[in-house]
């Protein structure tokens, strides 16, 4: 059974700006979150939120056993800003470091609101692409089928994928790509644009408990794209 551990998680991969604190001792579990939408000023918000958070949880840093990050895929520039934001919160404390997929949370959410075990997940890439992947209930964890890709809406709907039903769509990219909306249509659109940070704990203790768990330095984020192909992207 996984020890009791105040784990503290933050995702800037996003246009949302999200942190949450799971504090465990022997007498409870309780959670404390904020998201927000916050579009280009994840530097200016993410510090004083963790802040906020670990206040509200009256834990400080050092009470931290884990620290977590949303790893992408997403934006460049908000991936680097969310695993620079939580390692320099890992060295200063010398704690290991999980990172959770971006897609996976949004599956989540969808598990844990809705009910969901089949999960189609999309976030809006840019440049006429999509970061998909398909998400199946193993346990209580929505669990990748096959593999993350970035791919052209077209080109995802030329795979002819069987598409579950039942299932629900999550993600930015179904409603900024109209055609591949249609062609999930006997899915169900749900109103979780984007991953949030308390929909990542369930992930992190699993990985806690496998000892999947990393040293600040060996923490990594997930692009999908090249990074010369962001650097390209104007405002960005």
């Amino acid at each position: 059974m996984l020890q009791k551990l105040n784990i503290l998680c933050v995702d800037t991969s996003t246009e949302a700006c999200s942190v949450a604190v799971l504090k465990q001792d022997d007498k409870q579990s309780a959670l404390f979150d904020t998201f927000m939408f916050a579009p280009r000023e994840h530097t200016v918000k993410i510090l004083p939120t963790v802040e906020s958070v670990l206040a509200e949880a009256n834990l400080s840093v050092s009470d931290i056993d884990i620290v977590a990050y949303g790893r992408g895929p997403g934006s460049f520039t908000g991936v680097r800003i969310g695993i620079s934001i939580a390692q320099g919160l890992a060295f200063g404390i010398e704690k290991p470091m999980v990172g959770v997929s971006t897609l996976q949370a949004m599956a989540q959410q969808a598990y844990k609101t809705e009910g969901l075990s089949s999960v189609y997940a999309a976030i809006d890439a840019r440049m006429g692409e999509v970061y998909f992947a398909h998400y199946q209930l193993i346990g209580d964890l929505m669990t990748l089928v096959g593999e993350e890709v970035v791919i052209k809406p077209d080109a995802l709907i030329a795979n002819q994928l069987t598409i579950v039903e039942h299932s629900g769509l999550v993600g930015s990219g179904w409603k900024a790509y109209s055609e591949l909306l249609d062609y999930f249509n006997i899915s169900t659109l749900l109103e979780i644009e984007f991953p949030s940070s308390k929909y990542m704990l369930d992930q992190i203790c699993s990985d806690v408990e496998k000892g999947l768990a990393v040293q600040p330095e060996l923490a990594t984020p997930v692009y999908l794209r090249d990074k010369v192909t962001w650097k390209k992207l104007p405002g960005r």
